[in-house]
């Protein structure tokens, strides 16, 4: 009797573990002991949270307490580390990386230089080669969605799937002859060919990218929008970003400031992304909010070229779409959103005379949800939140530029270097872990760019320009 009853605690004993391991949800990612920044609505953060990841989505945001309930392929202990949305890059030309740090202080710069440059070295190679180191940047940066505008973007698409990041992908439309077009209507045809290749990819969406207002013309930028509706793909153009494009587009439109120019012509949709928004005043903006257009603000780009500041802030505070970009590393110089965040706060204050402005809050807001919400991919990406894809950064607290920690908005935007990124995950995949990216092949994509470099310091010097 007595070893009938021990056979039936021992099974019943046995039923109880079996029944409670068959309750746990299997997952395959659980990051615990985070300091969450969810950037909800609510701007929930959770300090000892728990982010759950279950294939490519979020599965559970909470505060740590019901970590009992989940059984993880892989768990990360975040130590207190701070957990927060990958950042999203509004806007760059990723694959100039192989032009970086040349002719910096040029005037006139993009005609000077730049378009020049172009001509001679732009190339499928060259495109693959510096978007590879882009990407590399990029992912190391916490940067995990993009918006790029250039050519042969079918080559950056393909650089992208590789490295596992999400982007938006733009194929450059202008009305002179480049590398991949001889003119508007040649680029058009190569946009809509990209478009239906990466329609249906799940990490990259195809775009239209006029560079311009300027440098095309009424009839294709009508094109474009209507091309862009009928397939319901973004389009992405510099806009109200220089005096060259304000006295072209006044003198071709009878007066009318870029963004009324392009209002009149039926080319502000929600589709449009425009990038630096330097020149506009209340009643751009006004159309900017009416058409639901998106907005991407480079800051170190836009004052490293002198061309001003953009009222970004007064855009934000008006409920209008902006977000955070680099724009190009010829431009910006660096990919890195992070390096962003000092200058978009301090600069803000000292152009409104006010050390309240531009709080860090908003400029966090404005390098996740908020610019998610310029590339109008808010409700996927851009918050923790359970249901949206899984693309989520941990940033080292531990590196003594971050400690200590007493407000991780403060911290973020004003101590902070892309290389406290920890670890980088996108779709629910690392990409990068303890710094060691596990995609690619770092090593070997740095080696083939600084053997580019010599082919780009030959084309310069035979031009008669300076290398310095």
């Amino acid at each position: 009797m007595f070893k009938k009853t021990l056979l039936a605690v021992s099974l019943a004993a046995t039923s109880l573990a079996s029944t409670s391991a068959l309750a746990l949800e299997k997952v395959d990612l659980l990051i615990k002991n985070a300091t969450v920044l969810t950037m909800n609505q609510e701007n929930t953060v959770y300090n000892n949270g728990l982010v759950v990841v279950k294939e490519n989505k979020i599965f559970a945001v909470t505060n740590g307490s019901n970590i009992k309930d989940y059984i993880a392929a892989k768990t990360i202990d975040a130590d207190g580390d701070i957990v927060m949305p990958g950042l999203i890059n509004t806007h760059t030309h990723v694959s100039m990386t192989v032009f970086r740090s040349l002719a910096d202080d040029v005037p006139d710069r993009l005609h000077r230089y730049i378009f020049p440059l172009e001509k001679k070295l732009v190339s499928r190679d060259m495109v693959r080669i510096g978007a590879q180191l882009g990407n590399v940047e990029m992912v190391k940066g916490g940067v995990t969605t993009y918006a790029d505008m250039y050519y042969f973007e079918d080559e950056v698409a393909k650089t992208v799937d590789t490295i596992g990041m999400r982007a938006v992908l733009g194929e450059t439309v202008i009305k002179f002859p480049v590398a991949d077009a001889a003119n508007a209507d040649e680029g058009i045809k190569y946009a809509l060919n990209f478009i239906e290749q990466y329609k249906d990819h799940p990490r990259i969406t195809p775009a239209f990218a006029p560079h311009a207002p300027y440098t095309n013309t009424t009839e294709a930028l009508q094109k474009i929008t209507e091309l862009s509706l009928k397939h319901d793909v973004p389009v992405m153009i510099h806009l109200a970003e220089s005096e060259r494009e304000n006295l072209v587009i006044a003198e071709r439109s009878g007066g009318k400031t870029p963004v009324e120019y392009m209002a009149d012509i039926g080319a502000l949709t929600p589709k449009l992304v425009g990038a630096h928004m330097i020149n506009v005043d209340d009643n751009d903006i006004a159309l900017l909010k009416k058409h639901d257009v998106g907005i991407a603000h480079n800051m170190s780009a836009n004052i490293k070229s002198a061309k001003g500041v953009s009222p970004a802030l007064k855009m934000f505070d008006d409920g209008l779409r902006i977000g955070l970009g680099t724009d190009g590393p010829m431009s910006g110089n660096t990919l890195s959103t992070i390096d962003e965040f000092n200058q978009v706060a301090k600069v803000h204050k000292l152009v409104n005379k006010d050390r309240a402005a531009m709080p860090p809050m908003k400029v966090i807001e404005m390098a996740t949800i908020g610019a998610a919400r310029a590339l109008h991919m808010e409700n996927t990406i851009g918050s923790l939140e359970a249901g949206k894809l899984a693309d989520i950064i941990v940033i080292d607290t531990k590196a003594p530029n971050m400690v200590p920690v007493y407000n991780p908005y403060s911290a973020l935007v004003y101590s902070a270097y892309a290389s406290n990124v920890k670890h980088t995950i996108v779709d629910g995949k690392l990409l990068m872990e303890n710094r060691n990216i596990l995609t690619v092949d770092e090593d070997a994509i740095r080696e083939e760019a600084l053997k580019f470099s010599n082919k780009v310091r030959k084309a310069v010097v035979e031009s008669g320009e300076v290398v310095q």
